[in-house]
């Protein structure tokens, strides 16, 4: 198997880019060694990602991530800057594959809006359901990188998240049942079209609440385009990305959001264009096989996994409706929002589906 080529970059998005000079400036004042009045600045932009935008930034020899909200975002609890800087530069204490974060600025005038920098982790990430071109990824790979993926969650499950400080991250007790309600009240006022079929499975998750499993390290967006692959090896997992959603609470959750992006090769087509990943190459585990080997390993009980795959599924839709509603308020020229309201409407069939066939 060939290597699989690194994450890409490519100029900033129009609307998107990030004022150079004040930037430099910050960066040789609060990023260590860094040498004050390194120039010039390179900005580049990773491509992949709807919610926080994310560059790669190159200055004196030095290679950063910067992460910042998305242009005219009005969900400020999703886009946590200081939040999430505090995560990282925690975490990787216990943690090796939370990349380090260095600092973060709360200042709107330096480009705009709260952001953080971090260290770049290289190495390849797979964004879409067919693999790199000139790259070949054969059920044997895919077998053993899905399974890492697994072992990976169950893994991250495992971290004691009080020896990093990050004890007080959330409030782990009746954490499933304020998930759903405050999903559901996201989608209420996300809204902009009637989509009956979020409606009648948000009603469905209220009257099938499972017992809780206990708590853990949550990182809440779990899947493929969030995992950086060793380019020599893709079963081996070199550091997890996009920690903005990452808390405390109930594992059977966070293992049902990474089942909603988890699509098999028999679902709707359509579904196909989520930011999933290679999850319907042949080798790849399906979405029953990853919760089964989800229990074995873990120990947890996953007899309810049907809720935490409706709740997975749920949230995702309500993510893409925030991300639509700033695409129909005007508030972002980004052309890829366009066709978001379709997907809404697909993960909604597709969670009433599953309600009614009783499975994944």
């Amino acid at each position: 198997m060939s290597p699989l080529p690194p994450d890409p970059t490519r100029p900033p998005r129009s609307g998107e880019e990030l004022a150079a000079a004040p930037l430099t400036a910050w960066l040789a004042a609060h990023v260590p060694d860094l040498a004050a009045g390194t120039v010039p600045l390179t900005i580049e932009q990773f491509p992949g990602g709807h919610s926080n935008l994310t560059y790669l930034l190159r200055a004196g020899g030095r290679e950063l991530v910067l992460r910042r909200p998305p242009f005219g975002s009005q969900v400020k609890s999703a886009h946590d800057m200081g939040r999430e800087h505090r995560i990282l530069s925690r975490l990787w204490t216990v943690y090796p594959k939370a990349p380090r974060a260095f600092a973060a600025c709360d200042d709107p005038a330096v480009i705009g809006a709260p952001f953080y920098v971090m260290e770049r982790v290289r190495g390849a990430v797979l964004r879409h359901q067919k693999p790199p071109a000139g790259v070949e990824l054969p059920p044997a790979t895919m077998r053993r990188l899905s399974e890492a993926v697994v072992d990976g969650l169950v893994e991250l499950h495992a971290v004691d998240a009080a020896a990093a400080g990050l004890g007080d991250l959330g409030r782990p007790h009746g954490y499933v049942e304020r998930q759903v309600s405050g999903w559901h009240g996201r989608w209420q006022k996300a809204r902009t079209d009637d989509v009956p079929e979020v409606d009648r499975a948000f009603a469905w998750l209220a009257g099938h609440l499972p017992p809780e499993s206990g708590a853990a390290l949550l990182h809440n967006d779990y899947k493929y385009d969030n995992l950086v692959l060793d380019p020599n090896d893709p079963a081996r997992i070199v550091a997890v990305l996009d920690w903005e959603m990452a808390t405390l609470g109930d594992p059977l959750m966070d293992l049902g959001t990474s089942l909603g992006y988890w699509m098999n090769a028999d679902d709707d087509p359509g579904l196909l264009a989520l930011p999933a990943g290679p999850t319907t190459l042949p080798g790849n585990l399906t979405r029953a096989e990853v919760a089964e080997r989800y229990g074995a390993l873990s120990g947890r009980d996953v007899s309810h996994v049907l809720f935490h795959y409706v709740y997975g599924l749920l949230k995702i839709a309500v993510i893409a409706q925030q991300i639509y509603l700033r695409f129909h308020q005007g508030l972002t020229r980004d052309a890829r929002f366009a066709a978001i309201l379709d997907a809404v409407r697909r993960l909604g069939r597709q969670a009433v589906g599953a309600i009614d066939k009783g499975r994944l």
